[in-house]
């Protein structure tokens, strides 16, 4: 089996896991230099650290609220079978998780879908 990039399991997962009530996006982070003001800017969404895919699952919540939907906040930093999670990944990480939202590490689709069709809490 050949050794895939992050950016192809990103794909992968992006295509295999952004459908029925899943939505996935990539979230490209980092900094470049504004040449008219010399000064950096930040791009992406959350900052360093954030999620490689960010997105929502879509569930029906209580009984008080039966038929009512909400989107749960997503995110999924990728990583290959030997990336190592960064300090600031795993905060981001958890940072989302106590927001109630879904967070966690893929090395494949399958850690992907795993994660993303938890039980409803």
């Amino acid at each position: 089996m050949t050794k895939q990039s992050e950016q192809t399991i990103q794909q992968h997962i992006r295509l295999a896991c952004s459908n029925g009530p899943v939505r996935l996006w990539r979230n490209n982070v980092g900094r470049l230099p504004n040449p008219r003001t010399e000064q950096w800017v930040d791009y992406g969404v959350g900052g360093k650290g954030a999620g490689d895919l960010l997105g929502w699952r879509t569930i029906t919540i209580t009984p008080e609220m039966v038929g009512q939907r909400v989107a749960v906040f997503c995110s999924i930093e990728v990583k290959t079978a030997t990336g190592r999670i960064r300090q600031e990944q795993q905060q981001w990480l958890d940072a989302v998780t106590a927001a109630g939202g879904i967070a966690g590490v893929a090395r494949s689709v399958e850690d992907a879908q795993q994660l993303l069709t938890q039980p409803d809490a």
